[in-house]
């Protein structure tokens, strides 16, 4: 699942042969391709961004990848991102031995890469119907559009500030003030445009 996100980047690009990691009798974790010492934290990192990774026990050579995979779970159960109901694990451990077993990776798996192919589709419709509706969404991103959002609010109020002290004293705004006011934020409006 994760190495689809990383062949989506550039589907013609071969996808990099895994980073091999070992794993000591000391408990830690050597990255052979940084050449360092990692963390489970670290792997999880790699695993959000696609990385695909294999850990091997330094001393007999057996993959323990699944293992390591299951620790890094249960490591972002224990912080409190409980992903997992205690139901599904309660079934989960309950096919453990059952004739059932065979069949529950597979399925597992089949259900992930159908929630994922979900997500992006949700993802991809979303980004459509924002762009749609702000004509420079697309370009910079959600995250960047909420920036730029809240900085023109902050400006957007910054230009009242001037006329509440106007108004105080029974002062309505000039018809020049009102004016460059006005050019201004035509002139951020473009800004904001050519940076889309």
């Amino acid at each position: 699942m994760a190495q689809k996100t990383a062949d989506r980047a550039d589907p013609l690009a071969a996808p990099p042969p895994p980073v091999v990691v070992k794993k000591y009798a000391n408990r830690r974790l050597y990255n052979t391709e940084s050449s360092s010492y990692v963390t489970l934290e670290d792997l999880a990192k790699m695993v959000r961004i696609g990385r695909d990774f294999v850990v091997y026990d330094a001393k007999s050579g057996d993959d323990i990848t699944r293992s390591v995979l299951t620790q890094i779970i249960v490591e972002e159960e224990s912080k409190g991102h409980n992903l997992l109901p205690t139901p599904f694990l309660r079934q989960l451990i309950g096919f453990y031995g059952d004739n059932m077993q065979g069949l529950v990776p597979r399925y597992l798996e089949f259900a992930m890469e159908g929630f994922s192919r979900q997500q992006e589709q949700m993802k991809t419709a979303m980004e459509r119907t924002i762009g749609g509706l702000i004509p420079f969404a697309p370009a910079v991103g959600l995250e960047e559009l909420g920036k730029q959002n809240m900085q023109m609010m902050e400006r957007a109020m910054s230009l009242f500030t001037p006329f509440a002290r106007g108004e105080a004293r029974g002062e309505p705004p000039s018809v020049e003030v009102l004016q460059a006011e006005i050019d201004r934020l035509h002139a951020l409006l473009a800004e904001q445009e050519k940076k889309a």
